[in-house]
């Protein structure tokens, strides 16, 4: 066989692999600089999802304004995604909410997905399979996992502990030092979830430290290791080990909110 005979022998077979959904997905990249995931000019180096529509976007849910903000509208459900898996790194986001919200009274809701694995929407057709870093008012800093299948069907394992303690309410919230409890659903709450706070729309909890609607929320997550780490305006707030899965891409979700983001990028973890 010659060389030409080869080359097209090999690009046949990488032609029927992909037909037959064989990729492999690129090993998750280790961050060896700060990288901004949003630029602030365009959504290149993201991909979208939404429920009803995949990845076409025909409502403009996600925009960038004239003055370089990542505008989600909220209209559906669904996410902004980094095109690339990411491990051992930390990610920072900054957001305030817009006006829009679902119609209801409860609280003005999104997350932060990290650790994002398998087919998009493959979780109930809005998410990936991931571990959520919580947005929702009262509740930023929680972790929630989120479990989803395969494209063949099959589930993605999906899980993360943490040490906590129960507060007055019953909900587990992570201390230093509590018990080990394993999460494989449910949600971990910030180590200072006020239990009597009641999730109704722009109120807040009693030592919340996230920022008061109008203004900019820093979040940041570091996830390295197995490891997940979350702090909120500079408070470590939660954090969780034996992480699962532990490398993937990073998500923002649209959840009938309206969302602005100035700052979304991921930094290397000092070795």
């Amino acid at each position: 066989m010659n060389a030409r005979m080869i080359v097209s022998a090999l690009l046949a077979a990488a032609l029927s692999a992909r037909a037959a959904g064989d990729e492999r997905p690129a090993e998750p990249e280790r961050p060896r600089g700060a990288i901004r995931l949003f630029n602030g000019k365009d959504l290149s180096g993201l991909t979208t999802w939404l429920k009803d529509t995949g990845h076409a976007d025909p409502r403009g849910v996600f925009r960038v304004t004239a003055d370089g903000l990542l505008h989600i509208s909220g209209d559906g459900f669904g996410y902004v995604a980094t095109d690339r898996a990411y491990r051992d790194y930390r990610v920072v986001l900054e957001y305030r909410w817009g006006d829009r919200t679902d119609g209801g009274t409860s609280v003005r809701n999104s997350g932060l997905l990290l650790n994002a694995v398998g087919p998009d929407g493959g979780a109930g057709g809005m998410w990936m399979s991931s571990v959520e870093c919580q947005l929702a008012q009262g509740c930023v800093g929680d972790l929630i996992p989120i479990r989803g299948k395969r494209a063949d069907g099959s589930a993605v394992p999906v899980g993360l502990t943490a040490d906590v303690v129960l507060g007055p309410d019953g909900h587990p919230r992570w201390k230093d030092g509590g018990v080990p409890r394993t999460f494989t659903d449910g949600q971990l709450w910030w180590s200072r979830h006020d239990p009597d706070y009641k999730e109704l729309l722009d109120t807040r909890g009693r030592d919340d430290v996230e920022s008061p609607r109008g203004e900019w929320t820093r979040v940041e997550c570091t996830s390295s290791g197995g490891r997940i780490t979350v702090r909120v305006n500079g408070h470590l707030v939660n954090e969780c080990r034996d992480v699962a899965p532990a490398a993937g891409k990073i998500l923002v979700q649209t959840e009938g909110f309206e969302l602005f983001v100035r700052t979304f990028e991921v930094h290397p973890i000092p070795r």
